[in-house]
């Protein structure tokens, strides 16, 4: 009788041990997917943030008028200030164009690769071997997942 008791516990004890790798997996698939998830939502505020500074750009590129800077003859309209009488014309500089961040596609790769990574380090006995496998099919997945992001959103505008 104790002989069996051993045995069914035994049993329960290793079957109960055996979930936690699947259970590893997908928490590490739903950590990979919440952090996908966060950067698609910070890209998004960058767009939106993006959208209102060009939108107020052209708004004050077509609200040019001419003003009276004041004082002997001189006027400016726009970017270009006009002085009469000397033929002196001076050019205010450009506005420099913000970069508009990383693409989905380059976005995707990273966080793919790091997923990968840590994944692959878990999951592999040799841990070297197994965060550079992993960390390279994390990117290539990544990658495309965020290209296939950008081409939703650019069919979408």
């Amino acid at each position: 009788m104790k002989n069996l008791v051993f045995i069914a516990s035994t049993a329960i004890v290793l079957t109960s041990c055996g979930n936690n790798n699947a259970e590893l997996a997908k928490l590490q698939q739903q950590k990979s997917l919440d952090s996908m998830n966060m950067a698609l939502q910070q890209q998004q505020a960058k767009m939106a943030q993006q959208k209102t500074i060009d939108s107020m750009s052209a708004l004050s590129k077509t609200n040019k008028s001419t003003e009276r800077v004041g004082g002997h003859g001189s006027y400016s309209s726009g970017n270009t200030q006009y002085v009469q009488g000397n033929a002196a014309r001076a050019e205010a500089p450009a506005p420099t164009k913000k970069k508009k961040g990383w693409s989905g596609a380059a976005k995707g790769a990273v966080i793919g690769a790091g997923v990968g990574a840590l994944s692959g380090a878990l999951i592999d006995n040799k841990k070297g071997r197994g965060a550079i496998i992993g960390g390279v099919a994390g990117a290539g997945i990544g990658a495309g997942t965020g290209a296939i992001i950008d081409d939703t959103k650019k069919k979408k505008k």
